[in-house]
């Protein structure tokens, strides 16, 4: 019977940071300032360990599995979007689009009001998610613009699913507000 532990090759995934972009952690928390703002992330329920080393993160795994790979390789993609936000930013567009009723969209504070949709007269509300997060309207585009991947996307859907008529075809129904692209880069 032999005593010796064999040792056990862990997975590590390097991912460099730009000359402009500075990267810190403190216990499991990873904060990376840019020139559009600084972006903190938990990754505490994450089975990995993250260190800065120089110019570059080391994430490693504690396992050398497929499901280890796939965690370091979801945390790269995490700490990748961070470090391209803060550095550019992102941006979605959506497009007004009605039939009959005037669709007016207004932005008061962490809001979105939708107005006059299908003739309501209560406005539909749509929460604007992070601090970070700008929303300007320009006619009949909403431009939904920050450095957080997470907090853009998730304000493009919340305007988009604030307009969804319920109990009508859609198809025949298509007013409302619809998100028609989405870039890396704000503009």
């Amino acid at each position: 019977m032999c005593t010796e532990k064999i040792p056990v090759e862990k997975l590590s995934v390097d991912l460099m940071i730009p000359s402009e972009v500075t990267v810190s952690k403190e216990e499991n928390q990873i904060r990376v300032s840019g020139k559009l703002g600084t972006l903190k992330r938990d990754l505490s329920k994450i089975p990995i360990k993250v260190d800065i080393v120089q110019d570059s993160i080391k994430i490693s795994s504690y396992g050398k599995r497929k499901r280890d790979f796939a965690i370091i390789n979801t945390a790269k993609s995490i700490l990748n979007n961070m470090i391209s936000g803060v550095e550019r930013g992102y941006t979605y567009r959506l497009k007004v689009v009605f039939a009959h009723f005037p669709i007016s969209v207004k932005v008061k504070g962490s809001e979105v009001h939708v107005e006059n949709i299908f003739g309501e007269r209560a406005p539909r509300i749509a929460m604007i998610v992070g601090s970070s997060t700008k929303v300007k309207t320009s006619g009949d585009d909403v431009l939904v613009t920050g450095p957080s991947i997470e907090d853009v996307s998730q304000t493009a859907a919340n305007i988009e699913s604030s307009t969804k008529i319920k109990g009508k075809d859609q198809r025949v129904f298509l007013d409302g507000i619809y998100i028609y692209s989405r870039e890396a880069g704000i503009t």
